[in-house]
């Protein structure tokens, strides 16, 4: 009891964390291309990560084919085109609506994990799905019924890095057998930072270094902390945590998101923005609760038990 206790507090406490991300993330997408953001952030994470790249070497050698195109589209896709997408919705000026729309990314990975791997969706599924969507329409709009491009220019962007974010657990569950999550951060973030690189060459314009004492500073503090600390938090947290407690003890990331959004940059949700967050909370702990029991619960049946009969 007394480690599932200590479980949810670190996950808690991981999720608070990421909720500080609009702290060093809003400024920088400001004031730089965010593939300029991406790739030093991942270049402080691969410095830091670099034993586990060492020790992991030999491994990464042995792997298959397909674990080899699972590791890429891992750390081009949910490391690299993620977060770039996410820091350009930044750049838009609102901190909330990045930020709130992340609690999209269960349902991205749920889906995705069922249709890799071959089980059938319910119509029950497809109810949790819609209810996220609405959730999340409500987040993205200050007045749902005004809705502008410069408002789903941000929210789109945000949706995006949601999806591969989610798409990016589904292959890392894939990866789990082969490698050690740290090892599995340490290539993610390996990949990511060459890819990063080269959009942000590609860009015409952009800066050719951050020379800013600040801008240095803001990096190294978004990579290590919202970045790399909040998510070995997270991992050994979850290890001694039910999922379905570690959903709940999640909701801790748009609370503090929220706060900090207020105090920092005098950012408030409007009513309509706070029933999507409950909406979309409120699908993703019910989803959970009913599937930590059986996932038919929620809509998904397993291949075999659809050839079975049963």
């Amino acid at each position: 009891m007394a480690q599932r206790k200590t479980g949810i507090a670190l996950v808690a406490l991981a999720a608070a964390l990421w909720g500080t991300d609009a702290l060093f993330r809003r400024g920088l997408a400001l004031e730089l291309p965010a593939a300029t953001v991406v790739f030093f952030e991942h270049l402080v994470l691969v410095v830091v990560t670099a034993p586990w790249l060492i020790r992991s070497y030999q491994k990464v050698l042995r792997l298959g084919v397909g674990d080899w195109v699972a590791l890429v589209l891992i750390g081009a896709g949910a490391s690299a085109t993620a977060t770039i997408l996410f820091t350009a919705a930044f750049s838009y000026g609102d901190p909330n609506t990045p930020l709130l729309l992340q609690k999209l990314q269960p349902l991205v990975a749920v889906l995705g994990a069922r249709l890799l791997l071959g089980e059938a969706l319910l119509p029950r599924f497809w109810l949790f799905l819609a209810t996220g969507l609405g959730g999340a329409y409500l987040i993205a709009f200050p007045d749902p019924l005004q809705v502008s491009v410069s408002q789903l220019a941000p929210a789109l962007l945000a949706v995006g890095a949601a999806a591969l974010w989610g798409m990016g657990t589904v292959l890392g569950r894939r990866m789990s057998g082969s490698l050690e999550f740290r090892e599995l951060t340490a290539w993610r973030f390996a990949i990511g930072m060459p890819v990063a690189g080269l959009i942000w060459l590609l860009q015409p314009g952009a800066p050719v270094g951050v020379t800013g004492g600040q801008d240095v500073l803001a990096i190294v503090v978004l990579a290590l902390v919202p970045g790399l600390g909040a998510m070995l938090l997270y991992y050994r947290g979850l290890s001694r945590t039910p999922a379905s407690a570690a959903t709940v003890a999640e909701l801790a990331f748009p609370l503090s998101a929220a706060m900090v959004n207020y105090l920092a940059f005098g950012a408030v949700l409007t009513f309509s923005q706070w029933v999507g967050v409950l909406v979309l909370a409120g699908a993703i702990t019910w989803m959970s609760l009913l599937g930590a029991r059986d996932p038919e619960e929620i809509g998904v049946v397993a291949q075999t038990s659809l050839a079975t009969g049963s």
